[in-house]
């Protein structure tokens, strides 16, 4: 590929880069950071397209492939792979669609297989400690405590936190209106705990600094803009240092713990979907494995013959501490 073919290529790749682009917000509706996430994974293929010099009409599996190869070569994770791989197909899927191509190169890709990790979940007394390592003598302690009660309460994303506004909340009623991915709306319940710590909030915010355009968010930063993801995050990760947690955590560790605590309890599956706002039943299921594991554990703490083991066990040690017979003696 010369010089002038070279340049004609980047040129059409930015052309579908934009079409691309136009789909996903306007066509799937999908939010500002998943749509960054996809362009920034297409973004690798098309650099890869280049220096290799194939224009993405020319592009066959055999060329898929050797991408995802090089993906691996260059040492990055399993899961960063499956990702990219994810938002490649779904490029190649728009393109077929936009009748830019006869055929799909990506259709038959494979994903790169990847175990499924349970997630980090916290147990209440950790979400108690966190809540009272807040430092209520600073004037965002009221707004930090709301925050944590919020993304546990709620089992909210940290985008759906941030996006939260005074017209979605619904105390009387005890609900609040979420916007999740893609746009969708969905109803979650609220504790009254929460509704008293967003409450306190909302009267020390009154005296706060609100910019323009950010009267109607619910949580806002000292400067008077709504509040972001990476504020949110250095957040948590704070409080989980001040309470003497050293599991690694982030505000999605709370929607974990919701869920798993709500199941735990009793709750249905299906009303735990709807809460978090999951659009398969098969996303929910994960937190299954996790109450798999509590209940192994409750079983080997109360069932009969265990309890039994225990005590002969206990019998055996005490009879060995008195000199007596050992518990292989007979």
């Amino acid at each position: 590929m010369n010089t002038e073919e070279f340049e004609a290529n980047k040129k059409e790749q930015a052309y579908l880069m934009r079409r691309y682009n136009q789909y996903l917000k306007l066509e799937r509706s999908l939010s500002p950071n998943t749509c960054e996430a996809y362009q920034t994974d297409v973004a690798k293929l098309l650099s890869f397209l280049s220096v290799e010099g194939v224009r993405v009409k020319d592009v066959t599996l055999d060329t898929l492939e050797t991408f995802v190869a090089t993906l691996h070569d260059v040492g990055i994770q399993l899961r960063s792979q499956a990702r990219i791989v994810s938002g490649v197909r779904s490029f190649f899927r728009f393109l077929l669609m936009d009748n830019y191509l006869d055929s799909d190169p990506g259709e038959l890709l494979v994903t790169p297989k990847i175990g499924r990790r349970l997630p980090e979940v916290l147990t209440v007394d950790e979400i108690d400690r966190i809540i009272a390592a807040v430092d209520m003598d600073k004037p965002e302690g009221q707004r930090n405590r709301a925050i944590v009660e919020m993304l546990y309460s709620c089992g909210l994303r940290v985008s759906e936190l941030c996006g939260l506004k005074l017209s979605d909340l619904n105390f009387d009623e005890g609900f609040i209106r979420v916007e999740g991915k893609g746009g969708k709306q969905r109803l979650v319940p609220v504790s009254p705990r929460a509704v008293k710590e967003v409450n306190f909030w909302l009267m020390d915010r009154c005296h706060g600094r609100i910019k323009p355009g950010h009267e109607d968010y619910v949580f806002l930063a000292r400067w008077g803009n709504a509040i972001s993801r990476i504020m949110v995050f250095h957040l948590v990760k704070e409080l989980a240092r001040e309470a003497g947690i050293t599991k690694p955590i982030s505000p999605h560790t709370f929607r974990h713990s919701f869920a798993t605590h709500l199941l735990e309890g009793g709750a249905n599956l299906r009303a735990i979907q709807a809460m978090l706002g999951h659009e398969s039943i098969g996303t929910t299921e994960i937190y299954t494995h996790i109450d798999r594991n509590m209940l192994r554990a409750e079983i080997i703490e109360h069932h009969p013959r265990n309890i039994r083991y225990r005590e002969r066990m206990r019998s055996s040690r005490e009879t060995d501490g008195s000199g007596g017979a050992s518990p292989s003696g007979t």
